[in-house]
């Protein structure tokens, strides 16, 4: 019988959030934790492959994006909110310890609830995002990078608001997935960057794009403009960190994030290290931002491997 992804709410910390989940966990539970503009179903292609050896696979909608409800309006993003979210899914559904994974600003929270929470992680696998253990400076990029322009409380409001839900996720999965960081020119705005005349990703279906506005109808754009690009600045300084877990990092190397300053000197030049002692790298060269959903057998077949290296009973 073909395994089917399951939907619930739970009650954490105050909001309900959405999760997905499948598997009966006899070899643990694996957290997938999303980026942006992705939601739980960016993780589809991995849950049902863990699901099918043993895993139990658990997708949140992350606070304030797709099914989930919104933190109150004039709550400041805040990544220990992310993290305390991890705790409070993992309290709730009495597991003991898991194996993250995390990609894009969802690698933020695994790194951090890992250093946090040693006791409740098994592993951790991130996707696209190095371990940097100070906040990320922009200062050498230019005026018109999207970040920078995403930052603007009421400027991104009025750029994304002149679409609908489903053309914003096109154009963002469009611009996304290309080798060369999304940047406008002055007085053009980042979602002027791409029309309808740019095709999809060959890996993303119109029915995928569906799926995401669907998701994306009911929570809007306003949270996660805030979270991760208003909270940028306020992720902790951790030159002391010490990883007590596995940790596996893996990286398209046609991954626009790669370019940002920093992140190939990160991956690199062994720095990590001194803050992982169990540090694996892997890098896929035809992988973009989006690798898990344009090369889900690749990613999968790394995911299981790493799994399969670390195994858990719990």
């Amino acid at each position: 019988m073909a395994l089917e992804i399951e939907h619930t709410h739970l009650p954490i910390r105050g909001l309900n959030l959405h999760v997905a989940h499948v598997g009966k966990g006899d070899l643990g539970t694996v957290v997938f934790l999303h980026g942006f503009p992705e939601i739980w179903y960016s993780w589809r292609h991995q849950m049902l492959t863990v699901a099918a050896v043993g895993y139990r696979a658990i997708a949140p909608d992350c606070r304030g994006y797709g099914l989930s409800d919104q933190p109150p309006e004039d709550e400041e993003a805040s990544l220990d909110d992310l993290v305390a979210d991890v705790l409070g899914i993992l309290d709730t559904l009495s597991v003991p310890k898991a194996f993250l994974v995390g990609k894009d600003f969802g690698a933020m929270p695994a790194y951090e609830f890992t250093l946090q929470h040693p006791d409740r992680t098994r592993d951790v696998v991130c996707l696209g995002i190095p371990f940097i253990p100070v906040p990320m400076s922009l200062d050498a990029m230019p005026e018109g990078l999207y970040i920078q322009r995403w930052r603007e409380p009421g400027r991104s409001e009025a750029d994304f608001g002149r679409f609908d839900v489903r053309r914003v996720v096109r154009t963002v999965y469009v611009l996304f997935s290309g080798a060369e960081i999304p940047v406008g020119k002055e007085g053009q705005e980042i979602m002027d960057l791409a029309d309808l005349a740019d095709p999809l990703p060959e890996w993303f279906t119109e029915e995928d794009l569906d799926a995401y506005a669907k998701l994306y109808e009911k929570s809007g754009f306003g949270y996660p403009l805030k979270m991760p690009y208003r909270a940028i600045h306020k992720i902790p300084n951790r030159l002391d960190a010490k990883f007590r877990v596995p940790v596996f990092i893996v990286m398209g190397e046609k991954d626009y994030c790669f370019k940002f300053p920093g992140f190939e000197t990160a991956m690199r030049s062994g720095v990590m290290n001194n803050f992982m002692p169990d540090l694996k790298i892997t890098y896929i060269p035809e992988g973009s931002h989006f690798v898990q959903e344009q090369l889900p057998e690749q990613v999968n077949d790394l995911l299981l491997g790493f799994l399969d290296d670390h195994p858990s009973a719990a």
